[in-house]
């Protein structure tokens, strides 16, 4: 229809008005199409909480290697690889579903993984971030009080007195 009504408005003689209808009917084509895709969102909820779960399977798995300082963090690239999935619609789904993006995302696990080694490793806060692929310790303590208001240590601290 609406193909149709811009189709028409070309073979038409143009106008004063030609432009400002032909922006009209293109900003209602492109309304129709961010609908649809925003929509899928809403329902593929149980399909997208799926692959939230693979994604955080597969965070967990990378992170629990302790070779990401060679490897790195794992990327939105990498991740959106692993599931299949490109990198826009990924963000979206997660935005959507989390309200968070994926690197967000990312360093919650990161964040939960390293409150795990706090509390039942006596690794140090540097060998932590060495393992989480940190070059500079201090780049992760400042990311882990940013997330926690406390420093590793003062987490480790606090847990340990509990």
């Amino acid at each position: 229809m609406i193909f149709k009504a811009i189709a028409t408005e070309l073979t038409n003689n143009i106008d004063q008005f030609s432009q400002d209808v032909l922006v009209s009917q293109l900003e209602l084509l492109l309304s129709h199409s961010n609908r649809f895709y925003n929509r899928q969102f809403l329902t593929r909820k149980a399909a997208n909480h799926h692959l939230i779960g693979q994604m955080n399977e597969y965070l967990i798995e990378r992170l629990d290697q302790g070779d990401n300082l060679l490897t790195g963090l794992p990327s939105l690239q990498e991740i959106a690889a692993h599931l299949n999935l490109s990198q826009r619609y990924l963000s979206d789904m997660l935005r959507s579903l989390t309200g968070k993006s994926t690197q967000q995302h990312i360093h919650l696990m990161l964040i939960e993984k390293a409150k795990i080694l706090l509390n039942q490793t006596r690794l140090t806060t540097a060998e932590i971030a060495y393992r989480f692929g940190f070059e500079h310790p201090q780049s992760f303590n400042k990311l882990f009080k940013q997330k926690t208001n406390l420093s590793p240590a003062e987490f480790r601290r606090r847990v340990a007195s509990d």
